[in-house]
């Protein structure tokens, strides 16, 4: 039967050369269309009839052709795909096999040899090679945590370049330079205040909008940062991000604000002002994001807390003053606008009521 089929098909293809696409020039030299035709016949008379007269229904032909396109069109361009990364970088080969190891500060061991260290580090942070600027950031923690007195001259240009690695698009680099800067806030405490201003407005940025995981890491570093940065000396870098244009950078500067707040004490947040806090924590009452917010919130029952207990007046003063002028809900009326006033108020004293209700 196929035999049959290739005499019919080549009888016609006699009969009409411009079928075969046979040049007039060269009759002998058969076009690739033809060629193509004739090579698929096989599978094409699986699925289309030759009609008794000998013709190939043109159809047939057609379908032909086009599956054969269509064949050509799903090939890959490529034999392996890019790997992609989630901030849409390709990764090398290289890339894929390698791995970066996230060590916790508890499990970092000393370096081999300090000198060595200290004279590669700088180069390592700088370093076209993501690897490399992971191992030396890396260093970095090692040097913090077991030879802090090492690493004290070197300190600004160090912060400096775990900055620029904060900013670096591939994951691996970030994470590792954030969890740099919480160990070096637990290492050099005070001593990093005054070059810390854009270490923390990337830290601020990292854990509101990034991965997961990094967001998570950078959250952990601002931990670390109110806890080991006295709070007298970490609110007024904290202070200019709560007007932030970037709703999120409040949103975590708010956080971080109440936090460092509640580690004063009485007696800082006397130095400190009760009366700013108060503004501060009221002017972010209205803020869009909830965690501002909230942040406030709790800042403002601290405040409450503090001045009805300890910060009100002495006995000698209520025995002169009506004691209604300084309780809480005038001492705010007296030192904010009359909505902001109210909306301190209101929320402090429903926070208040709800206590008592759960209690």
């Amino acid at each position: 039967m196929r035999n049959d089929c290739l005499s019919a098909l080549l009888t016609w293809l006699l009969i009409t050369p411009s079928a075969a696409g046979v040049s007039e020039a060269n009759p002998y030299m058969m076009s690739e269309e033809a060629a193509r035709v004739l090579i698929a016949l096989p599978e094409a008379g699986k699925n289309n009839e030759i009609s008794s007269n000998g013709s190939v229904p043109v159809t047939g032909v057609e379908s032909i052709d086009k599956n054969h396109k269509d064949k050509e069109r799903e090939k890959p361009a490529l034999l392996v795909e890019p790997v992609l990364n989630g901030d849409s970088t390709v990764n090398t080969e290289a890339d894929v096999v390698s791995e970066v190891a996230y060590i916790e500060s508890e499990n970092l061991n000393d370096v081999e040899d300090v000198d060595t260290s200290l004279k590669t580090l700088l180069a390592g942070l700088e370093s076209k090679d993501w690897v490399s600027v992971c191992e030396a950031l890396n260093d970095v923690r090692r040097l913090s945590l077991f030879h802090k007195e090492a690493m004290v001259d070197m300190l600004g240009n160090v912060i400096s370049l775990i900055v620029k690695s904060l900013k670096n698009p591939r994951s691996a680099v970030c994470k590792t330079a954030i969890m740099a800067s919480a160990d070096i806030f637990k290492a050099y405490c005070d001593s990093i205040v005054d070059s810390m201003d854009p270490l923390l407005v990337q830290l601020l940025l990292k854990s509101s909008q990034d991965k997961r995981f990094v967001c998570e890491a950078a959250e952990k570093a601002l931990i670390a940062m109110t806890t080991w940065v006295s709070p007298s000396l970490l609110l007024p870098k904290l202070q200019p991000n709560l007007k932030h244009r970037n709703p999120r950078i409040r949103a975590k500067a708010s956080s971080c604000f109440s936090r460092s707040v509640q580690r004063l004490g009485v007696e800082g947040i006397k130095a400190y002002g009760i009366e700013k806090l108060i503004q501060i924590a009221a002017s972010q009452l209205s803020d869009q994001l909830p965690e501002s917010r909230e942040a406030a919130r709790t800042l403002l029952l601290e405040l409450q807390n503090i001045y009805e207990k300890t910060l009100n007046v002495t006995p000698a003063a209520v025995s002169d003053e009506d004691p209604e002028t300084i309780s809480w809900e005038h001492f705010c009326q007296s030192k904010l606008s009359p909505l902001s006033a109210q909306a301190v108020i209101r929320v402090t004293n429903l926070t208040r009521e709800g206590i008592v209700l759960g209690s």
